[in-house]
């Protein structure tokens, strides 16, 4: 009943019978539970531990610094997201919770920018030289990391290897770094309200104070307990779609901190280009099992989520 546990190193080596075996490993993890654990991959403790200083030195900072680059003041869902913004379980209390996403940093005046001025565009950045380099670096590093894996996946599902990858040209893939206080009453549970990642894999980084849980389809929640270097890496609802729920988006939480103390976690969104159809693969679908899911473009899914979840967006509706 456990998170299976994926070898990076494995996946992508040179001996045939070695990836293949773990290939096999990865699509059983896909498909039974949509979570595992992701260990040797390329980014490096100095990488990790260069991350977890970026966050505490942009997190600490005044908060009338913070909201000079308020996300709320962005078209395109970049910059600093304060306590409260964010509401992931759409029943229950917003999240204990600030952020910060960055994404491609494309001008204002980019055809893309022009034509889906709420998913492409400029970042709002920190203004920590320090931090900067440190977010840059980190999301070059966790997206090639994340293509390697799509790579995986598409073999795992018999398909050309770069059948994922090739649409990833303008993606718009996010990097959020997470802050979570500790909660100011016992009365407030949750961190992140239970929930389900939007697009394609998420490749999650985090501290080793845990609180994330796994919601197993027995209805149990189990703890995604942190091992040091590890990646939690787990299934979208696009990859679901996309894969005509062979490969299954599960739900997960992350239980508030007490007692004073404070969790940082880095959560990899990786989503296609905009203009992605998404389409069930042919590998997943058969007389016996048609498509259940009508094509869609991966943009206008991932923005109909963020209108869904954001307090401010629905405002702007």
């Amino acid at each position: 009943m456990g998170i299976p546990l994926i070898d990076f190193s494995k996946l992508t080596s040179p001996d045939k019978t070695l990836r293949s075996q773990e290939i096999q490993s990865l699509d059983k993890a896909c498909r039974e539970i949509g979570f595992f654990y992701l260990i040797n991959t390329d980014i490096d403790t100095a990488l990790i531990s260069r991350i977890m200083k970026a966050a505490k030195r942009f997190f600490d900072e005044p908060l009338d610094e913070k909201l000079k680059i308020d996300i709320k003041n962005s078209l395109n869902h970049r910059g600093y997201g304060g306590v409260g913004e964010e509401q992931l379980d759409e029943v229950h209390k917003a999240d204990w919770k600030e952020t910060f996403d960055m994404a491609l940093d494309l001008a204002a005046d980019h055809p893309l920018a022009a034509k889906y001025p709420k998913m492409y565009g400029p970042n709002q950045n920190p203004t920590d030289p320090v931090v900067l380099e440190t977010l840059h670096d980190y999301y070059v590093t966790a997206f090639n990391v994340s293509q390697h894996v799509l790579a995986a996946m598409a073999e795992a599902l018999n398909l050309e290897q770069d059948f994922f990858t090739r649409c990833f040209k303008e993606h718009v893939t996010v990097l959020r770094m997470i802050h979570y206080p500790p909660r100011p009453t016992s009365t407030h549970d949750n961190g992140a309200g239970a929930h389900t990642d939007y697009g394609c894999v998420t490749l999650l980084l985090q501290d080793q104070i845990g609180g994330l849980e796994v919601k197993h389809r027995n209805g149990e929640w189990m703890q995604a307990t942190p091992m040091e270097g590890a990646l939690v890496v787990n299934i979208g609802d696009l990859m679901q779609r996309w894969t005509n729920d062979e490969y299954v988006s599960t739900a997960h939480r992350v239980r508030a901190s007490e007692n004073g103390v404070h969790r940082y976690s880095f959560p990899f969104f990786v989503e296609p280009d905009y203009e992605t159809l998404v389409e069930c693969v042919p590998t997943c679908m058969s007389k016996d099992k048609p498509a259940k899911y009508e094509p869609i473009y991966s943009g206008d899914w991932i923005q109909s989520r963020f209108d869904a979840t954001y307090a401010y967006r629905d405002n702007e509706k």
